[in-house]
C-alpha cells in the first residue's frame, strides 16, 4: 500500500525497499506486541495448550499447560505488514505470502490436533509429509515456470557449478522440506528456534537484498535476479513478528510457537535461500538448525543399526539439558553459535 501511495501522490520515501522493509518490520513487531496478549488469554481458557510428551525431560513437565499456535500470530502479523508495505503485483513477493500461509496452515492443522484430538499425536507423518512435498513442488514449479535462475552456486566460489534445469523444482522441494522440518525440530526449548531464526532472516536479508540490486550483484560477482528485491519485506516482517514474539516465548515462555510457527519459518528460510541462490549457503546460515536435525537423523541411526544410542536424548538441545545444563545457557550458548554461523555465511559474500 506504502508503494501505490507513492504512485498515486508521489511520495518518493515510499518508492525505496529500504524504506518500507523498515515500515513492515515495525508494523508487524507492535501487531504481535498488540495482538499477543489477546492471543495467549484467549489460548488459555480454550486449553488450547501444547502437549508436553511423557519422554521430553523431567522438566518440561512444568510447561504443561503454556498456550500454543503463537505463530499464528506472527504468520498473521507477518502478513499483515507486508501487505501494508510491499508492492503486491511482485511476483516473487506475493509467492512469498502463499508459502508462508500454505505452510502455516499445515502447522495449524498439526497443532488443532495435538491439541483437541483424542491422543494428543497430531497429524500422522506421512499426513505431514505428503502436504509438506505437495506444498514445496507448488512452489517450486512457481519458480521455475517463472523463469528463477536454475544454476547451482556454492559458497566461496563465484561461478555457478552447473545448470540444474527441470531438476532444479525436485532440488527445492527438497530444501523447503529440509528447512521447515528442521526449524519443526529445533523448536523445543523457550526460545531456541527464535533466535537462530531472526540470524537467518538478518543473512538472506542481505542476500535477496544484492541479488536483487543489479549493482551491488555485478560488483559482489552474485546471481543477479530482476525484481526479487521487494522480498526483503517479507523478511524484515518476519523478522520484526519474531522480534515481537520473543518477548512473550522468552524464558519461561507465555507461549509456544506450535508446529504454524516453526513450519511457517522454515519455508520462508528455504524460499529467500532458494531466491539468493544460496541453497548451500543455508547450511551455515541454519547451522543450529543442521546440527538439531542431524542429531536426531544419528540417534535415530545409533539405534537401528548399532543397537545404542548416540545422544542421552535427541534432539541435541535435551541431551545437554539431561547432562544437567540450565535452560537459559543452552539457549544462549545455541544462539552464540548461529551467530557466529550467519556471520560466516555474510562473509561468504565478499570472499568469492
Amino acid at each position: 500500500m506504502l508503494f501505490y501511495l507513492w504512485e498515486t501522490f508521489n511520495i518518493n520515501l515510499f518508492s525505496y525497499i529500504t524504506f518500507r522493509a523498515g515500515a513492515g518490520f515495525f508494523l508487524a513487531l507492535f501487531s504481535v506486541l498488540f495482538a499477543m496478549p489477546f492471543f495467549i488469554r484467549w489460548a488459555t481458557q480454550k486449553r488450547a495448550a501444547q502437549p508436553i510428551s511423557s519422554f521430553a525431560p523431567k522438566n518440561h513437565q512444568a510447561k504443561s499447560g503454556t498456550p500454543t499456535m503463537g505463530g499464528t500470530i506472527i504468520v498473521a502479523a507477518t502478513i499483515f505488514a507486508t501487505l501494508l508495505a510491499g508492492k503486491l503485483h511482485n511476483f516473487y513477493l506475493g509467492l512469498g505470502i502463499v508459502c508462508l500461509l500454505f505452510f502455516a496452515l499445515i502447522g495449524m492443522r498439526d497443532d488443532i490436533m495435538k491439541i483437541y484430538a483424542r491422543k494428543n499425536a497430531g497429524m500422522s507423518a506421512r499426513a505431514k509429509m505428503f502436504w509438506l512435498v505437495l506444498v514445496s513442488l507448488f512452489v517450486s514449479s512457481m519458480l521455475y515456470a517463472y523463469g528463477l535462475n536454475t544454476q547451482l552456486y556454492v559458497p566461496f566460489y563465484k561461478n555457478p557449478l552447473f545448470n540444474m534445469g527441470i531438476g532444479a523444482v525436485a532440488f527445492w522441494a527438497f530444501i523447503f522440506v529440509c528447512a521447515t522440518n528442521a526449524v519443526n525440530i529445533t523448536d523445543g526449548l523457550d526460545g531456541l528456534a527464535t533466535v537462530p531464526s531472526i540470524f537467518a532472516l538478518v543473512s538472506l536479508m542481505v542476500l535477496v537484498y544484492v541479488s536483487g540490486n543489479a549493482i551491488y550483484s555485478h560488483y559482489l560477482f552474485y546471481p543477479s535476479i530482476d525484481g526479487v528485491g521487494e522480498v526483503v519485506i517479507l523478511i524484515t516482517s518476519l523478522m520484526g513478528a519474531l522480534i515481537g514474539f520473543l518477548w512473550y516465548n522468552c524464558h519461561p515462555a507465555q507461549i509456544f510457537m506450535g508446529d504454524s510457527g516453526s513450519l511457517a519459518i522454515g519455508s520462508i528460510v528455504a524460499y529467500c535461500a532458494i531466491l539468493s541462490k544460496s541453497e548451500f549457503t543455508l547450511l551455515l546460515i541454519g547451522f543450529i538448525f543442521v546440527i538439531e536435525t542431524l542429531s536426531v537423523i544419528a540417534q535415530i541411526f545409533g539405534i537401528r543399526v548399532m543397537g545404542r544410542r548416540v545422544f542421552l536424548m535427541a534432539p541435541i538441545h535435551h541431551h545437554f539439558e539431561i547432562k544437567g545444563w540450565a535452560e537459559n545457557k543452552i539457549i544462549i550458548r545455541f544462539w552464540i553459535i548461529a551467530l557466529m554461523s550467519n556471520l560466516i555465511a555474510i562473509l561468504s559474500l565478499k570472499i568469492r
